[in-house]
């Protein structure tokens, strides 16, 4: 029983994971707040579920811009100094909303403006934290700590949006943008002692030539661009999120709303909890397509679905799926990666795990307004099986991955070990 249970090696070694890993449980589970809170509020102000998906058509060029370019800063700043900055400016955000929901008429288009703020703020933050990881933690733990980042990430998410319909119900929507506003002042406290990130040694000046080096890097690596594509794919066609709350409606289940956004993440904690079997696998890229191509095989029996409980255990499994795909492919990145690219390759995996969603919203609320809600769930599940069957046949090297005897897995470790030599005769 204790093999199924998460790996707690990095929370006991390294005071900065331990730091990191309680700042983002809690301005996580804020941020879940506002995510169901945003939708809700801009349902209800227009009435229109394209309206809604329009949300991830304002999010996506910051997301794009940012998210590349916030790569390279990652690579050539002290990456605490990004995560904190970008940090306090999402706070700054959640009290615009907070101070337009509390308005006698609160307007449509401040909501679209800070969710492109937000974006951009975001794509920033990412690279630099993900970036970090490798660096506050021993290079055999990093699968330990993916796991206990997938569980972090997954509390928030069942907690956040199960609390959020309550609260935007029975309180208002203020109260979900004040308690956000108050978890990441809290967070800030808490990631202000980490240690200074500086960059690597061997890092290039942020410009468009380190950016398009570590494309070129990534395109030459086809099991990373199999990861990259296949998360693209099933988020983009599969991500059903903008319609929930009138897939609610549908199903006259208006009070089935929260526990709709929560389903998804707490099948993500059901395998986070369980996550001790992930260090055994090695061949992290078959996993990768099977948990993806079954993350939408569950997406469409969710549309197909007339009870509201079958959707619910539906969306769970699907959650499931998708935390399986994610351990493994941030397994892959963290571990096969090289330090001064970290950053430029973190914003290209920010861009395969974010535009997918956020194209996606605009994509299920699209076929929601032309074909209806449940055609629209039920047909993105199927595409998503399909093209990461097409994809798993196109790109050979992500099947036959092997940690054990990949080349740029051991140059990684042997990377490593010669900076933690170098630090140990420094002190």
């Amino acid at each position: 029983m204790a093999s199924f249970l998460p790996d707690l090696a990095p929370w006991r070694a390294s005071v900065d994971f331990r730091r990191l890993w309680l700042s983002g449980l809690i301005s996580n589970f804020g941020s879940f707040l506002t995510f169901v809170a945003l939708p809700v509020q801009i349902k209800e102000l227009t009435g229109s579920a394209a309206a809604v998906g329009a949300i991830g058509a304002v999010e996506l060029i910051p997301l794009i811009v940012f998210g590349l370019y916030g790569g390279a800063l990652a690579d050539a700043m002290d990456k605490r100094g990004l995560i904190i900055w970008t940090e306090a400016g999402q706070g700054v955000l959640s009290a615009a909303l907070l101070v337009n929901a509390l308005l006698p008429e609160p307007a449509v288009w401040p909501l679209y403006v800070v969710a492109a703020l937000s974006s951009a703020l975001v794509s920033v933050q990412r690279p630099a934290l993900d970036s970090l990881w490798p660096r506050i933690v021993a290079h055999e733990q990093l699968p330990a700590a993916g796991s206990l980042n997938a569980l972090r990430w997954t509390v928030g998410g069942v907690a956040g949006p199960a609390l959020a319909g309550v609260v935007v119900a029975y309180a208002g929507l203020g109260w979900a943008y004040a308690a956000d506003l108050l978890t990441f002042v809290v967070s800030v406290v808490l990631i202000i002692p980490l240690a200074s990130s500086p960059a690597a040694h061997e890092a290039a000046k942020p410009s468009l030539k380190a950016i398009a080096e570590g494309a070129r890097y990534a395109w030459g690596r086809k099991e990373l661009l199999g990861t990259y594509a296949i998360d693209l794919a099933a988020m983009f066609l599969a991500m059903p999120l903008a319609v929930l709350p009138f897939l609610a409606d549908e199903l006259d289940a208006e009070w089935s709303l929260g526990l709709m956004y929560a389903a998804v993440p707490f099948g993500s904690l059901l395998v986070s909890v369980s996550s001790g079997w992930t260090g055994r696998i090695h061949r992290h890229g078959r996993m990768v397509v099977l948990a993806a191509a079954l993350w939408g095989v569950a997406i469409a029996a969710a549309g197909v679905a007339g009870n509201v409980w079958l959707v619910l255990l539906f969306l769970t499994v699907a959650g499931g799926c998708d935390m399986v795909s994610g351990i493994f492919r941030g397994v892959m990145w963290n571990q096969t990666i090289p330090d001064e690219l970290r950053g430029r390759l973190a914003g290209i995996e920010l861009l395969s795990y974010s535009v997918g969603p956020t194209l996606g919203q605009v994509r299920s609320g699209g076929f929601a307004a032309w074909w209806g809600v449940r055609a629209s769930v039920w047909s993105g599940g199927l595409l998503c099986a399909g093209a990461v069957g097409l994809l798993a046949l196109c790109l050979p090297k992500l099947m036959t991955y092997d940690a054990r005897t990949s080349a740029h897995a051991k140059s990684v470790r042997e990377q490593r070990a010669a900076a933690q030599a170098q630090a140990s005769l420094g002190a």
